[in-house]
């Protein structure tokens, strides 16, 4: 599964220039299996989304579906979306046929007032590409781990984020974590430059279930990283030691 993660400096409430900017960093992309974007990819973070925020059908997902359809790939990316009277952080994994999964983000970030505008996902989604199942979180999902337990449902765990660079520590070392812990691939696309409120560094990595980096974007800097997971290497590991045989039994409430 050859990935492409795509590290970009989000232009504010601007989807058009967004759009175009990634136009310019997918162009000269050999081919790929899977594009994962960072979070409300389109817009930059909003915790008031009125007056950001896409509207439904929006057209960033069209452009979605048009570039997974021209490149032949997936496309992963979150969106600030206003649909009927309800506003929410949705990720997109959209496949070339067209089809479309959707992910609305668990857990909102209460600390920016994320909760107060944005209506939370109760559905925890797996998606399955080419041999791969993914799961689908969003930046604070990161945090809590029962949410992103594997249940032996998915092989890779991807996290868009806009995580800001005062708590880069914990982004860094919880990607590394949910891989070790799920024993899973994980891929954490943030973005770079700043909005109204914050500055983000960046951090764009793919882990591998041994929690480490197969390969990370530079820091700060635009960047389309392109790196490959083998899914033998994934096999072969849960086979020589099972961790999640052993896993405790729960249920989400």
């Amino acid at each position: 599964m050859r990935t492409a993660l795509v590290q970009f400096d989000i232009a504010w409430a601007d989807p058009a220039s967004n759009r175009s900017r990634l136009d310019g960093l997918l162009g000269s992309l050999p081919q790929v299996d899977l594009v994962v974007l960072p979070e409300m990819f389109s817009t930059g973070f909003a915790t008031s989304p009125e007056g950001v925020a896409e509207t439904s059908p929006s057209a960033s997902l069209e452009w979605m579906m048009a570039k997974a359809h021209a490149m032949d790939c997936a496309m992963v990316g979150s969106i600030a979306l206003h649909e009927g009277e309800d506003y929410f952080n949705r990720v997109y994994f959209v496949k070339p046929d067209g089809s479309v999964a959707k992910y609305d983000k668990h857990h909102l970030f209460t600390y920016s007032g994320e909760h107060h505008r944005f209506t939370r996902g109760t559905d925890r989604v797996v998606v399955e590409w080419r041999g791969f199942r993914f799961l689908l979180n969003v930046c604070y999902d990161l945090r809590f781990p029962v949410w992103s337990r594997n249940r032996k449902d998915y092989d890779a765990a991807i996290y868009v984020a806009s995580w800001p660079s005062v708590r880069q520590y914990p982004w860094e070392t919880l990607l590394r974590a949910r891989a070790i812990e799920n024993q899973c691939f994980v891929l954490g696309v943030n973005r770079v430059g700043k909005d109204p409120s914050c500055e983000y560094a960046g951090g764009t990595a793919a882990i591998d279930p041994y929690g480490a980096t197969l390969t990370a974007c530079v820091p700060g800097a635009e960047q389309v990283l392109v790196t490959d997971l083998d899914m033998a290497v994934l096999e072969a590991f849960r086979a020589k030691f099972p961790v999640l045989d052993d896993a405790d039994d729960f249920e989400m409430k």
